[in-house]
């Protein structure tokens, strides 16, 4: 069972996804969190080299805390592109970890970063089973062998960019995991007077915890997090996330 998280920037899994990573990985999963980034823009007093190796730490911190490995493909910040080039990054990232089940953002999002991620996440997932593609890495990873499972997370605020509420489909119950969930966002310590700054979140800590609530509310879980799954022609069709943490998930309206 391997799951790769491939979101824009570091601490987007752990707000996102952080409680379902932990369930996955203490059932034996081998887990990879990826960014696109290494958050260069993450500061508004540090120059871009500084703040990349900070938040490049906290990634890996964060990561180690749920057994999970740290990569980042070395995109900047607002200027993730769905290109060729950056397309073979991701797709070798898919084939080199062999994903069984890959987890992103929400195709709508309230940044141009995160819907392009989730764009390229799509396209590499549906083609990493296509040996034709060529990566042009060296020692190239080979083909898989199908089309992994695609989950997006819930978008941060749970609202598209003009402000209309998207609904998540499946929930899952973080109440025993959310804890690891937020030790693993405080390793962010750079992004706290960051987000405080350009977005007015004056503690991050607090925001997971709302979130986590309004999405339990939705399923009728005292904490969870939501997800859509990718169900496009060619994907699979059942829902693995259910299948590996049974009890856990939930769906919309249950």
């Amino acid at each position: 069972m391997r799951v790769l998280a491939l979101f824009a920037h570091p601490d987007d899994a752990e707000f996102l996804c952080g409680g379902t990573l932990a369930h996955l990985a203490a059932r034996g999963a081998r887990i990879g969190i990826a960014t696109m980034t290494a958050g260069d823009c993450g500061s508004t007093s540090l120059p871009a080299t500084r703040i990349t190796r900070q938040r490049k730490g906290e990634a890996r911190r964060a990561a180690r805390l749920i057994g999970a490995a740290y990569t980042c493909l070395e995109e900047k910040d607002l200027a993730v592109f769905y290109d060729l080039r950056t397309l073979r990054k991701v797709m070798e990232l898919v084939r080199k970890t062999r994903a069984d089940l890959v987890l992103s953002h929400s195709p709508v999002d309230y940044m141009v970063d995160h819907e392009t991620t989730s764009r390229l996440a799509q396209t590499a997932c549906f083609g990493a089973m296509a040996p034709n593609f060529r990566t042009g890495a060296p020692r190239a990873a080979r083909a898989l062998a199908a089309v992994p499972w695609l989950y997006y997370a819930a978008p941060f605020g749970g609202r598209d960019i003009l402000g209309v509420e998207i609904s998540s489909r499946l929930f899952v119950d973080i109440s025993d995991t959310f804890a690891r969930k937020a030790e693993m966002l405080a390793c962010h310590k750079s992004q706290r007077a960051f987000l405080r700054e350009q977005q007015g979140i004056a503690d991050p800590l607090e925001m997971q915890r709302q979130m986590a609530e309004g999405a339990g509310r939705a399923a009728g879980l005292p904490l969870a997090e939501g997800f859509r799954q990718h169900l496009g022609q060619g994907f699979p069709q059942n829902n693995r996330l259910a299948e590996w943490l049974p009890n856990l998930v939930r769906k919309a309206g249950r």
